[in-house]
This record gives C-alpha cells, sequence and structure tokens, in this order.
C-alpha cells in the first residue's frame, strides 16, 4: 500500500469529488484516479462508490480514511515543529463569520488577536452561508443556528438575542406593536433567506407562538439594517447587538420585551473539524475567540461529532 495514494484518499473523500481533490492537491484529475485505483487494487476492495457529483465511502475507505487522516495530522505536526522552530507563533487561520456579527462584534476581536499574534496570517470571510461550512481554506466557522451539524465540532459561543425595536420617530408616529400578531402587518426591518417565508418564533413561559413575516425591508447586511431603523422605516426584529448603543441612548425604543425571538436560531456556535490537524496558530485563535465571547467561562467542547469514524 504506497502511503502517497493512502493519503491521496483523504483528500478525494474531503473535498467529495476527483475533480475538486485534484484542484486541491495540483494534480491532474487522471493522476488522482490513478492513485486511487491502485489503492483499491492493492487492498482488493472497492473504497468509494461514485456518483454523477459525489464520492462516498465504503466500510472499508472510511476505515482506511481514518488511518490516513491520522498520518497526514501527525506530518503536519511534524513539519509545523520544523518550520516554527524558534520563531514566534505563526500560520495561517481561515475563519467564516456571520457578516453581521462579524463585522459589529468579531472586527475588533480580530483586530486585537491581530496585535497580539502579528506572525498569524488571518483569512476572515464575510458570509452566512450554512451548507459546506467548514472548507479546506476554512479552520473555524461562526454561525447562529438551533442546533449544529452533527458532523462538526461545535463550541457554544452564548446566546443570541433577538429583539423588537423601532426608532423614537417611528414609535411617536405610528406607536409600537404590543402582541406578536401585530408584526404580521407591520413594515418589519430584518435579515432573510432567498426564497424562504420567514417565520418568528416567540417563546413566553410555557407559550409558543410562530408568525409569519411579510418584511418591508431586507438584507442580510446588518449595519444597512440598522440605518433603516435609526431612519424610522419600520420596525426592526435583529439581534440586539445591532441597536445595543442606539436602545441605551434612548434613540431607539424596544418592544415585545417579555417575549424571547428567534428567526435563524439563539444560539452562536464556533464550528470546525474533528479530524482535521488544527495548527498551533488555529488552536490559539480558537480559544481566543471563545476567550472573547464567554469571558471568565469554562469551555468545554459542548457539541462534540454525534457521529465519529468507526474504530479501525
Amino acid at each position: 500500500m504506497e502511503l502517497t495514494s493512502l493519503t491521496v484518499l483523504v483528500d478525494i473523500l474531503d473535498a467529495g469529488n476527483l475533480s475538486q481533490a485534484a484542484r486541491n492537491l495540483k494534480m491532474t484529475r487522471a493522476n488522482v484516479s490513478y492513485h486511487l485505483n491502485q489503492l483499491e487494487k492493492s487492498v482488493g476492495v472497492q473504497l468509494v462508490r461514485r456518483t454523477t457529483r459525489r464520492v462516498e465511502p465504503t466500510e472499508v475507505g472510511l476505515r482506511l480514511y481514518a488511518h490516513g487522516r491520522a498520518i497526514q495530522n501527525e506530518m503536519l505536526a511534524a513539519r509545523e515543529t520544523i518550520t516554527t522552530l524558534g520563531q514566534g507563533l505563526q500560520g495561517r487561520v481561515g475563519l467564516s463569520v456571520p457578516s453581521g456579527y462579524g463585522q459589529m462584534v468579531m472586527s475588533d476581536w480580530l483586530i486585537d488577536f491581530k496585535h497580539l499574534y502579528p506572525g498569524i496570517v488571518l483569512d476572515v470571510r464575510f458570509e452566512n452561508r450554512v451548507d459546506d461550512l467548514i472548507r479546506d481554506e476554512v479552520d473555524i466557522a461562526i454561525r447562529v443556528m438551533p442546533e449544529p451539524p452533527p458532523t462538526l465540532v461545535a463550541r457554544d459561543m452564548g446566546a443570541v438575542r433577538y429583539t423588537a425595536c423601532a426608532s423614537r420617530g417611528y414609535a411617536q408616529a405610528h406607536g409600537l406593536p404590543t402582541a406578536l400578531e401585530a408584526l404580521r402587518t407591520a413594515p418589519v426591518i430584518t435579515s432573510g433567506v432567498v426564497g424562504k417565508q420567514l417565520r418568528l418564533r416567540g417563546y413566553r413561559g410555557g407559550e409558543r407562538h410562530e408568525v409569519m413575516l411579510e418584511p418591508t425591508l431586507i438584507s442580510e447586511h446588518f449595519p444597512f439594517l440598522r440605518q433603516g431603523i435609526l431612519a424610522g422605516l419600520g420596525v426592526g426584529l435583529v439581534p440586539d447587538y445591532v441597536v445595543q448603543d442606539a436602545v441605551a441612548s434612548g434613540e431607539v425604543l424596544t418592544t415585545l420585551d417579555d417575549w424571547r425571538l428567534s428567526i435563524f436560531g439563539t444560539q452562536m456556535f464556533m464550528l470546525y473539524m474533528p479530524d482535521r490537524h488544527q495548527t498551533r496558530a488555529v488552536r490559539t485563535c480558537i480559544e481566543y475567540l471563545l476567550g472573547r465571547a464567554l469571558p471568565g467561562a469554562e469551555l468545554p467542547a459542548t457539541h462534540p461529532p454525534a457521529s465519529a469514524l468507526p474504530a479501525p
């Protein structure tokens, strides 16, 4: 069994198909296919099932993947030890952060992190996509969601609290909604998902209500939503950090404060792959961000992956 072919199998399964694996490895697709065929010949069984879009591991393929991943991780760890010997903390960290929370809260954290660790390269993407969260170039993803994906390690970063609010001028001219149902016809300002109708969920004591929304202003860019709220265009349904300072100054008023509101979920999670080698730079960034999100708290991995690879 060729070690190169075994590690190519890992890259194929990580990429999901031979073409993407070839691009990641900077090899031709024919060369990647050759290594896979050679490995299957050497073990005498099929290791992947090919479909038109993806490859899926067989049971034996999954077991070999576990061995190959462990070997890759050890090789990467050894390489890092050699290249960073006698040097300060270095490396690259790929981050995918929500557009609103990332810009309005995390950006200051990341600037502070760079001051502390100037040798670490931060590659930060501001995006809200929920599919394929952890790609080859992304080591850590931060997302708001009801439940994290079961195949990823999820670290709890605390609750996300939505608030119903409006500018003082809007409230004086139109009043503020005092019941969840009133939001159904109110000019709502909030974020949305293309092609999906928005549902607001409200919880109070043992009550649970759901309201379909017809927003008047929709955007994934939370600073723009904040501008719309301050301009008196309607009732904002946004995370509290978007208008926290304006509420404190009295420029924005809140309503329905006895309800716990949710549109996309009420928890923030840090997500990363359970079996991918983490450099010292990545580990340092993980603990730093958790420390900023939950200062003074114990930081266990609260949501380990529900499905682990089978034991070899």
